[in-house]
């Protein structure tokens, strides 16, 4: 009896431990399938289909950084994460203006900068005191401020995108090159404009020649500048060319020498770029930077040519939330009213 037994108790426990095998097999065919998804959903290939856009919202002009933001958002199908920077006084207003419009529904981070870390870097220039606000030196600093991203789109506040931002982000840059931006020669339909309002589009308008340190840098007075108001940037390689602390060293020798304040373009941060990038940054397509909107409240480009525009950029003194200044209907559709009424547009009837 007790063999029989025995032998009873063996085939009962293979059948127990081949009905729990059974069930385990069941039971972790899903959450197998499941981890399979997760690691397919965070490869790099779908990560970097998070398009980050950084804007700055300064002090008087948020209404310029939500007007870009309503555009970029409302032209794309992308998953874009506005990272909006900002100093630590204007943080919660522009997060309530957003909170508390129809821009709640966007993926955004709220990024404080700290205006010390320009302290000594920046020289006094009466003529132009808007251009020395710390929120135009955020572009030096993208990689302290954005982390986990390879690409970034940097953005000045008084644009407008009518394109894709897909196409933007998507902009080549050739290997070695921290930076795409747009030649201030790249156009022919701008040419006239640059020649109607005097705009500087060559290096003579930015750097003192008459300085031994520019004129040691053996870039011709005739080369064409570029524009740093759009920026597609590769976060890896400006890290590992150390982009920040090279721009930096050319503020402080500004300080000490004056090499470019006083100049006619006035490109305080505009300056140091065409240094630093001379010859190393990869082109944007140019309809994707229409510029100098406002450097006259008088001269208009074509309506036809405004349409085909994938992007506008009011740079220069006549912006198109002030009065005068041109092309306003184009800005003003989207930008969206101050919940808290603090922000207000000046037009010729208020």
């Amino acid at each position: 009896i007790l063999p029989f037994v025995s032998v009873n108790q063996i085939l009962l426990l293979l059948l127990v431990l081949t009905v729990c095998a059974i069930l385990y097999n069941k039971v972790h065919q899903v959450p197998s399938a499941l981890k399979n998804e997760t690691v397919e959903l965070e490869s790099p290939e779908e990560m970097e289909e998070e398009i980050p856009v950084v804007i700055c919202a300064a002090a008087g002009r948020m209404g310029a950084a939500v007007a870009a933001i309503s555009s970029i958002y409302s032209n794309t199908e992308a998953n874009v994460l506005f990272y909006i920077v900002g100093l630590k006084t204007t943080i919660p207003h522009i997060r309530k203006w957003i909170e508390n419009s129809k821009l709640k529904e966007i993926k955004f981070k709220v990024v404080e900068f700290n205006p010390m870390v320009l302290r000594g870097k920046i020289r006094q220039d009466a003529s132009r005191p808007e251009l020395l606000q710390p929120l135009n030196f955020v572009r030096f600093y993208l990689p302290l401020l954005i982390q986990k991203h390879e690409k970034v789109i940097y953005l000045d506040d008084d644009i407008i995108v009518q394109g894709d931002i897909q196409e933007l982000y998507d902009t080549k840059l050739a290997p070695g090159h921290a930076a795409a931006f747009s030649d201030d020669c790249d156009l022919p339909s701008t040419h006239e404009m640059v020649r109607s309002v005097g705009m500087q589009n060559t290096y003579m308008g930015f750097l003192d020649y008459r300085k031994q340190a520019i004129r040691d840098l053996g870039i011709s007075p005739s080369t064409c500048s570029f524009n740093p108001g759009v920026i597609v940037a590769n976060m890896t390689e400006w890290k590992h060319q150390r982009i920040t602390k090279q721009l930096e060293k050319w503020m402080q020798r500004n300080v000490e020498e004056n090499l470019y304040s006083s100049t006619l373009g006035g490109g305080v941060a505009t300056s140091p770029m065409l240094i630093v990038f001379h010859g190393k940054y990869s082109p944007i397509n140019p309809m994707w930077h229409i510029r100098h909107l406002g450097w006259s409240p008088d001269t208009r480009y074509s309506e036809h040519f405004l349409q085909e525009a994938k992007l506008l950029h009011w740079n220069g003194r006549y912006k198109p939330w002030d009065y005068p200044s041109v092309h306003t209907d184009l800005w003003e559709s989207w930008f969206i009213p101050d919940p808290s009424g603090k922000f207000k547009l000046t037009r010729p009837d208020s």
